[in-house]
């Protein structure tokens, strides 16, 4: 699979809902590059470099996750560079550690999910590592010529939930934030959704990019999440 050019200076590698990998995007500056997830595992995180190699792009140089599932996080451990996630992904990533040290764990989280089972086809083992950084609010990172601004969030999907937005390209990064809390039954917590959207509503972006997902038109974003609420 190749990278798609959403702006000047951001790409993808689209979402694969064969095995329900989420999208990976690099943003290249003139002097840093970033991506935003890890990622579902080592061949994940493979697939994005051999896609990025093929355009002649650096590696790149950080890695934001948007919040600790599992298909966000679990090729962390394959990653290059620095690793960037907020303090509640690192201590949620810590409880995954302990129960990996089960060895059936992974069996467990085969049966459950179909598409683990399927992007872990063969793997008798995990590797989860935790971020490098760990920041709290909000971090500002300039790759040159291009900012990424790095903040927590109110989501009704995780209380983790980091977005990144890109001002110079009028982007913004949102995870898995808009959908239900997987974990806690599929609850939508609409105040949660309704701040969420306040915030979405106050940022300066035309291409709103969720992870599961194709970017969409910050208005049609909006208008698709007013009609949940």
């Amino acid at each position: 699979m190749e990278l798609k050019k959403l702006m000047k200076n951001i790409y993808y590698l689209p979402h694969e809902p064969e095995v329900d990998r989420p999208m990976l995007a690099y943003v290249k500056g003139e002097k840093y590059s970033l991506a935003v997830d890890a990622g579902y595992s080592f061949c994940h995180v493979k697939d994005f470099y051999e896609a990025i190699e093929l355009n002649k792009f650096r590696t790149p140089d950080f890695t934001v996750i948007t919040h600790w599932h599992y298909d966000h996080t679990f090729g962390m451990h394959a990653i290059k560079g620095v690793s960037i996630a907020h303090d509640k992904t690192n201590e949620f990533l810590k409880e995954q550690q302990k129960q990996a040290q089960d060895s059936h764990y992974i069996d467990v989280l085969k049966k459950e999910d179909v598409h683990f089972r399927k992007e872990y086809d063969g793997c008798d083992c995990l590797n989860i590592v935790l971020s490098d950084i760990a920041y709290s609010n909000e971090m500002i990172i300039d790759l040159g010529g291009i900012t990424a601004k790095i903040f927590h969030t109110v989501s009704p999907h995780s209380e983790d939930t980091t977005c990144i937005y890109v001002p110079e390209e009028r982007v913004l990064f949102l995870g898995d934030s808009t959908s239900e809390d997987f974990f806690n039954d599929g609850y939508m917590d609409k105040d949660k959704l309704n701040f969420l959207i306040q915030t979405i509503h106050s940022i300066d972006c035309q291409y709103c990019v969720l992870s599961h997902c194709e970017p969409l038109e910050k208005e049609d974003l909006l208008y698709y999440l007013k009609s949940v609420i």
